[in-house]
């Protein structure tokens, strides 16, 4: 027995990326026409732990995050079916996003997280900025 509630749910899972998503393919592509190069789903500690965006030699780990699989305070949904399976689970993608935040703090890296649906541009504006380039390039 699957743990999807019918063959259409599952299909759809496991359909869903878990990089490359189109939020950070946008980002990406203005942070490497800003002129920056970086790591892709890269694990900055070693383990099974990744971010999306990478710069190792600064030690910044950045990640967006999907508003329903880490619980976005604006978008995130309780799931209707199976809701045993789904809310204790996402619940625990929470509490490991939390966990690989104190992790990198404690390792001396900058965490930087952002949501799925905020704009490409405002990410990569705030990703360069942190970096310490201006969105002009400069």
């Amino acid at each position: 027995m699957s743990w999807a509630s019918s063959d259409g749910t599952r299909r759809s899972m496991v359909a869903n990326r878990g990089r490359d998503t189109t939020p950070e393919l946008a980002v990406r592509r203005l942070l490497h026409a800003a002129g920056l190069r970086y790591r892709v789903d890269y694990a900055p500690l070693g383990g099974r732990r990744r971010a999306d965006i990478v710069f190792t030699r600064r030690r910044i780990a950045a990640f967006i995050d999907g508003c329903f699989w880490h619980g976005c305070p604006e978008h995130a949904t309780a799931p209707k079916t199976n809701a045993g399976y789904w809310g204790p689970k996402l619940e625990r993608n929470t509490v490991r996003d939390r966990e690989t935040d104190a992790s990198l703090l404690d390792a001396g890296w900058l965490v930087l997280r952002f949501w799925e649906h905020e704009p490409a541009t405002a990410v990569a504006d705030e990703i360069l900025h942190v970096v310490g380039i201006s969105s002009s390039g400069q």
